[in-house]
């Protein structure tokens, strides 16, 4: 591999599984220049938008700088004093399972290797689960009914080698845009087919070759009767079956399935079929989209149920390909994260795999059984059951499903612990203590992505003030609470070195997970650790699963399932008549206390919103830029409305990234229920029900501002700008005092006002300015506000004098939204040369602009400018 510059440090990316490498330079005032790793396996140098800008995500702004209890800041002796003392209480008065950890993917493999050896050998409950329990459990669930353990068969190299890429309930476009390039441009080189499989048109839809827009929740239906077309079509593996149990049965279980469930006509599905049977190298690629359901594990396995008969999987350019959404999802897979495994996908209610770890560890005592997952452990937090709970880098208070309920669970539970960057997060402000953790630049491990690479993540910048890794903080916490040497962790290395030798014991009792030929690593050895795909042992090393057809039940064969389509739990009626969809968003990451940080990944899409379909919004008499009222069972939102025809008739969408800190009625946990799959565990996030209305607004504002602001409104979303923040209103009464109000909240008690109003129109405007120069500006209308917005949110900090006309002076130019993250490149611009340069393709407009030209996640928005031309409008 050729070597970073002397100044640069080879680290992992912060987002999603696909485990981009990044190059790291301290520029010597706490930030970061960030590029890709062009010796990295995963990227090979590219990176997506929200990599791009990791080093606008820094800065000590918001950050936790002391521990916290009660919202005064202490030390560690007494915080972790006290929370050592409380989880020793409960546990002495209501035994083990009164306790519990919430972790997550975006912890260190070795961070995750403490809490779960802590929660399961030394406390001795299975308590623990991590976020990933809402974004990929059903995949593990179904890996290990068909595998017999959660092996991800392939690698990414077969994104490459394939003929036919299926991606189902995936946006790869946007959520994993390295992905989705490299897959262009197998499909530029060799004609690789591409299949998307989403009841709503996304990014990815873009460059496809056939677009299924199936019903919600009916792939079951669809992949048997692709299995049923592979049995007439003779395309089964006879051979191969040899390895595979199930085949009787699940053959009638698919001939016995109604493929028109799914909505699609016979001609789309046979079609669809034909092309799958006819392709001998095919990968499947799922998600969230088939793993949030409450049959996310039955669709898993009829995905897998098709490449196992014929064999495709484990081969060159074959396979099912479960892609995760965290940085380290496969990590906290691999150490025992979830509440139903133990550490190395071993069987926590399997006797001899439990007496394996508890001895290797030297535990004290081992669960029996699985602890409670996500959506039952807050319930058993609001119930009383949980009398201590230790939150670790995550936002469950907004992200999990019923959010309200789960609020007022944390508030309830007796003793709540949150472990994080910052203490302004809605799970953070319920905390009895706050514990101040390491940052994503500032940590020292490794991770794992999704085609399992181990990678090393290095710190390039130290923790500020008393801020510690998570590794630490827990192994102090566990020494506090009585077991010294088992928590005597001076490194990461150390405990890297531990996991790895116990991993070549779950080898040993016949487990996939195997790093032993790591179990001796040196300090120095681990610190310049390569990207490397497990296993690594004295058995095998990287490479793919099961095309010599041993896999790991005890019988070494695996097993077809026989699965039926079941309708998602909740059925839209009269009162709740919509099928609520929600997702990402291609520039914001979870609920943003990361990427809200970067003002160009704020400009793409700076508000959340509702996609709808045009008749649907006829039918409720919404308008374009109207705000909708979103009930559901368990709580409401409101968010602007999108109308499109992306979505189905009777289909919502919306994204899932908006808080209490940036937008609190867009909060979209409180409407999703918590339905979950049986086998799994994992929530039906894609599924519930909704009504919707149009907001009768009394007034709509947008406002401009040089520093943060508080506003007081039925309705706001705020994000940032490069010259301070921008936010979007709207009130059901009218503001008595509006200069008050203003003033309030931009904190700007003695800047100098002006205001202009029409009462005929109802529009208000007003400007505040400090020595001559705007720092804040709130314009008001009955309608949804007409300004130049992207152009004013630059004034702040500037002198504007024409500021309350809302219109950009003639000499002046307005990029307009961000279109282009990568490059910082606005709608308008991208018009403008489409109009002056005369510009006929995305090519172009690349070569030109560099627009679309790094992870090409804007290119199908690129492209729908070019198609709409010239009869668009310009942007505001």
């Amino acid at each position: 591999m050729s070597s970073p510059a002397p100044d640069e440090i080879r680290s992992t990316c912060a987002y999603c599984g696909v485990g981009c490498g990044v190059l790291l330079r301290p520029d010597g005032n706490g930030g970061l220049a960030v590029r890709g790793d062009p010796d990295h396996p995963a990227n090979r140098g590219r990176l997506c938008s929200k990599g791009l800008a990791l080093g606008e995500t820094l800065g000590l702004e918001g950050r936790l700088l002391a521990p916290r209890v009660n919202g005064l800041d202490t030390n560690w002796d007494s915080a972790l004093d006290l929370v050592a003392g409380k989880f020793r209480q409960a546990i002495r008065d209501h035994g083990p399972d009164s306790v519990a950890f919430y972790v997550s993917g975006q912890m260190l493999t070795e961070d995750y290797y403490v809490a779960n050896k802590l929660m399961k050998g030394f406390i001795g409950s299975a308590n623990i689960d991590t976020n990933s329990r809402l974004c990929m459990a059903s995949s593990v669930a179904g890996h290990r009914r068909a595998f017999g353990t959660d092996t991800v068969p392939g690698t990414y190299d077969d994104l490459e080698q394939a003929d036919l890429i299926v991606l189902t309930g995936s946006n790869l476009a946007w959520c994993h845009p390295v992905l989705y390039q490299r897959i262009l441009a197998a499909r530029e080189k060799r004609g690789t087919k591409l299949v998307v499989i989403d009841p709503r048109r996304t990014a990815s839809c873009d460059q496809a070759d056939m677009h299924l827009k199936l019903r919600a929740g009916s792939d079951v239906a669809l992949f048997n009767r692709l299995l049923a077309a592979l049995y007439d079509g003779g395309a089964l593996d006879a051979e191969y079956l040899r390895h595979v149990e199930g085949l009787g049965e699940t053959l009638e279980a698919a001939f016995a399935s109604d493929a028109s469930v799914t909505g699609l006509t016979q001609e789309e599905t046979a079609e669809f079929c034909d092309l799958w049977r006819s392709t001998e190298r095919v990968v499947t690629i799922f998600s969230q989209g088939v793993n949030q359901s409450t049959t996310g594990t039955d669709k898993v396995n009829a995905i897998l149920n098709c490449h196992l008969a014929t064999g495709r999987i484990g081969k060159p350019g074959c396979g099912p390909f479960s892609v995760t959404g965290q940085p380290n999802a496969m990590g906290g897979r691999e150490v025992g994260g979830l509440a139903n495994v133990l550490a190395c996908h071993l069987d926590i209610e399997d006797a001899a795999h439990r007496a394996a770890v508890r001895a290797f560890w030297g535990a004290p005592a081992m669960p029996g059984q699985h602890g409670l997952k996500a959506v039952d452990m807050f319930r058993a937090a609001g119930d009383g059951r949980i009398k201590a709970l230790w939150i670790i880098h995550t936002n469950p208070a907004v992200t999990m499903p019923e959010a309200g309920a789960v609020r007022a669970a944390i508030e309830a539970c007796d003793f709540t612990v949150v472990s994080d960057i910052t203490a302004a997060t809605d799970t953070a402000r319920l905390a009895d203590v706050l514990l101040p953790a390491a940052a994503w630049a500032e940590k020292d491990g490794t991770v794992t992505n999704s085609d399992r690479t181990i990678s090393r993540q290095r710190a390039a910048l130290p923790p500020p003030g008393q801020a510690r890794p998570d590794w630490d903080i827990l192994a102090d916490a566990g020494r506090r609470m009585g077991w010294l040497s088992a928590f005597d962790y001076q490194s990461p290395a150390q405990i890297f070195r531990e996991h790895a030798a116990l991993s070549g014991i779950a080898a040993d009792l016949g487990r996939d997970f195997d790093i032993s030929g790591l179990a001796d690593v040196s300090d120095d050895a681990y610190g310049a650790l390569e990207p490397h795909r497990w296993p690594v042992s004295r058995r095998r090393r990287g490479g793919r699963f099961f095309a010599d057809g041993q896999f790991f039940h005890a019988d070494g064969k695996a097993r077809m399932l026989p699965v039926r389509h079941q309708p998602p739990a909740e059925t839209p009626g009269r009162q709740y008549p919509f099928r609520l969809n929600t997702g990402r968003i291609r520039d914001q990451w979870h609920t943003m206390t990361r990427t809200a940080r970067s003002p160009r990944l704020s400009g793409h899409l700076a508000e959340p919103f509702a996609e709808i379909h045009p008749a649907d919004a006829d039918n409720l008499g919404i308008r374009p830029a109207d705000l909708l009222r979103l009930h559901s069972p368990h709580g409401q939102a409101i968010l602007r409305a999108r109308i499109t025809t992306d979505v189905q008739p009777g289909d919502l969408f919306v994204p899932i990234h908006w808080t209490g800190e940036t937008a609190p009625s867009a909060c979209i946990g409180t409407l999703v229920s918590a339905s979950t799959d049986p086998v799994s565990g994992q929530p039906e996030s894609k599924a519930s029900v909704v009504a919707a209305e149009r907001v009768q607004a009394a007034w709509f504002g947008f406002a401009v501002s040089s520093r943060p602001m508080a506003p007081q409104a039925d309705y706001w979303a705020q994000s940032r700008t490069a010259a301070g923040y921008r936010a979007e209103l709207a009130g059901l009464s009218q503001i008595r005092d509006l200069e008050a109000a203003a003033r309030g909240m931009f904190g700007m008690a003695d800047a100098k006002l002006q205001m202009m109003t029409d009462s005929r129109r109802g529009i208000s405007r007003l400007a505040f300015l400090e020595d001559g120069k705007l720092q804040a500006a709130l314009f008001l209308s009955p309608e949804p506000v007409s300004v130049m917005r992207d152009y004013l949110s630059g004034l702040p900090g500037k002198s504007a004098p024409w500021v309350l006309t809302g219109r950009v002076p003639a000499e002046k130019s307005d990029p307009g939204p961000t279109l282009c993250a990568c490059f910082n490149v606005g709608v308008n611009t991208i018009l403008d040369a489409i109009e002056s340069d005369g510009l006929m393709s995305v090519e172009q407009i690349g070569a030109a602009l560099n627009a679309g030209t790094n992870c090409g996640s804007c290119r199908p928005e690129i492209a729908s400018l070019l198609e709409n031309f010239p009869t668009r409008q310009a942007a505001e």
